[in-house]
């Protein structure tokens, strides 16, 4: 047989009473003047406090702020100074290069033009340093001596013309005697007496003459 229970229902309270102090009131008027003079103040001074460390945040992001973007203008100055040192420094490269191909093109185009004027210096004038170096020898020589001069076939006439033209202008006897000699080059030549000799090299003048041009073209 079960037992006889009873339940008993009780209400649930969903809300909560709060107590309200009362504003203390009391006292003349007078002293509630100046108890709402001083909240007055109080909450001024808090107003004032709250503005200041407002503008003070405010001046240090502000400063935080211009401190990053200098330190941002910098780097960006230090990037495009480095750009720039290099690009100067290539520029200056590719330009010392240019100058020096040009400088090396001169000093070949000069040397190949001294050269050419070195032969034709010795071409068109064979004659000549044949002629020069007879009247060298006749400064040497004794009076009468015999001077035999061999040259190139192509030349016996011109030196014996120049010799004919020295004779006219000396009253002294020139024993000077012309040979052709096939082996010498036109233009080389070899001047024998008893006590000495000559020997002409075109391939050596014309070196000379270059030697002569040299510091003409400098280094």
């Amino acid at each position: 047989m079960m037992a006889d229970m009873s339940f008993q229902a009780r209400p649930f309270a969903f809300d909560r009473v709060f107590a309200i102090a009362e504003p203390d009131l009391s006292g003349s008027a007078g002293e509630l003047a100046l108890r709402l003079a001083a909240a007055e103040a109080q909450l001024a001074a808090l107003r004032a406090d709250h503005a200041a460390a407002l503008a003070t945040a405010y001046a240090e992001a502000f400063e935080a702020g211009l401190r990053e973007g200098r330190q941002e203008r910098d780097t960006a100055l230090l990037s495009a100074a480095d750009a720039l040192q290099a690009g100067i420094e290539d520029i200056a490269e590719r330009h010392g290069a240019v100058l020096d191909g040009l400088a090396q093109d001169a000093a070949e185009v000069a040397l190949a033009a001294a050269d050419m004027l070195a032969g034709h210096a010795v071409a068109l004038a064979p004659v000549q340093a044949i002629d020069d170096a007879i009247a060298r020898v006749l400064g040497q020589v004794a009076r009468g001596q015999e001077v035999v001069i061999r040259v190139h076939p192509d030349l016996v006439t011109d030196i014996e013309a120049r010799i004919a033209d020295r004779q006219s202008r000396d009253r002294r006897r020139l024993a000077l005697v012309v040979i052709e000699d096939i082996t010498l080059a036109p233009g080389d030549a070899q001047i024998a007496w008893d006590s000495g000799g000559v020997v002409l090299d075109a391939a050596a003048r014309r070196a000379a003459v270059l030697a002569e041009l040299a510091p003409l073209l400098g280094a």
